[in-house]
């Protein structure tokens, strides 16, 4: 089957699969236009999974090619393939990934699901595999681009829970403590609560150095799962 034939059945699936109902639901989790199909996200976890069976053989090329196409369609669910067939065969990913996954995120990014979908797991592990493109990250937050900005941060959500990178975590922080975007703000203080689960005194003295000039949307994230009492001193004016 080539690549016209693989994206049409996926395509002749979802529209199949689409519901006005889960549409209009859909659209009310985001202030920006999307375009979507409209389906539960389980419909969409076995759609994905029944149309990968034509692609999984296919040389790692061959299936970003197909991954660019479904970006570049628009459609949120698309994008969602695209993350997952992407995450399916982490174990071909080489450094030069890095300009793919890079390219996805500045182009084609332009909701938060589609940004947290690649990031957590694509660009997350596509890291831990791949250290030495930490420093990358340090510029996506300086980025004009807000899905840029979150996406550095939330590529460490995933290593951070399993107590990595605390260091780069803080300095990413740091970078973008005082932005006045709340996808962003959203994103440093999710991947600061992450790395709460493994360095929670560490996190805990970065929210109380920072909290004068933190946004308290960002600092609500960060002490979410920390207990009441530093949770209340952490919100203490």
């Amino acid at each position: 089957m080539g690549n016209k034939e693989i994206l049409a059945k996926l395509r002749q699936d979802l529209t199949a699969n689409s519901d006005e109902k889960a549409k209009e639901s859909g659209k009310r989790f985001f202030k920006e236009e999307v375009k979507m199909y409209g389906m539960k996200s389980a419909v969409v976890g076995e759609i994905i999974k029944e149309n990968f069976k034509a692609v999984k053989d296919l040389p790692k090329a061959t299936i970003w090619e197909l991954c660019e196409e479904l970006w570049k369609s628009g459609y949120m669910e698309e994008s969602f393939v695209a993350c997952n067939w992407s995450y399916l065969i982490h174990k071909q990913y080489t450094p030069d990934d890095f300009l793919v996954f890079e390219k996805w995120v500045g182009s084609y990014v332009n909701n938060w699901a589609s940004c947290d979908t690649l990031c957590n797991h694509t660009m997350g592990t596509f890291l831990v595999m791949y250290p030495e493109f930490m420093p990358e990250l340090k510029r996506w937050a300086k980025s004009p681009n807000r899905w840029m900005k979150r996406a550095s941060a939330v590529s460490l959500i995933v290593p951070a829970r399993h107590g990595k990178f605390l260091e780069e975590i803080k300095e990413l922080a740091d970078i973008m403590l005082l932005d006045g975007d709340d996808m962003v703000q959203k994103g440093y203080g999710w991947m600061l609560k992450s790395a709460s689960n493994a360095y929670e005194q560490e996190v805990f003295e970065y929210v109380m150095k920072n909290k004068a000039t933190m946004p308290r949307t960002a600092l609500r994230y960060a002490i979410e799962k920390m207990p009441q009492p530093l949770k209340a001193l952490a919100m203490k004016k």
